[in-house]
C-alpha cells in the first residue's frame, strides 16, 4: 500500500500537524486502525498527566531525583546521569 503525508487537526489544541507516510505505515504494521487525534505535543502532555513521579535516592551517586514509576525494593534506582553512564557501559 502506498501512503502519502496527511495534514490533520489536533482535537486538543486545534493545531494542524503532519501524519507522515512513515507514521501511517508504522500504524498499519502495528494494526492501529485510527489516525492520531492529537498532535505530538498534546500526546506528550497527556501522557505526562498520567504519570506519578516518585522521589528516590540514586543507588550510585546518592543524589535525590524523581522517577516516573514506583520502584520495587529489590532493584536499584539511578538518576538520569548514572543510568545513562551505566547503560553506555
Amino acid at each position: 500500500m502506498s501512503y502519502e503525508d496527511k495534514t490533520l487537526v489536533c482535537k486538543e489544541c486545534g493545531a494542524e500537524f503532519m501524519f507522515t507516510a512513515g507514521e501511517q505505515e508504522f500504524y498499519a504494521e502495528k494494526g492501529f486502525t485510527n489516525e492520531p487525534a492529537r498532535c505530538r505535543e498534546c500526546r506528550r502532555q497527556r501522557k505526562q498527566r498520567g504519570r506519578v513521579m516518585t522521589e528516590v535516592v540514586c543507588a550510585n551517586c546518592g543524589v535525590t531525583t524523581q522517577v516516573p514509576f514506583t520502584p520495587s525494593q529489590d532493584r536499584p534506582v539511578y538518576c538520569k546521569a548514572c543510568y545513562d553512564m551505566i547503560k553506555a557501559g
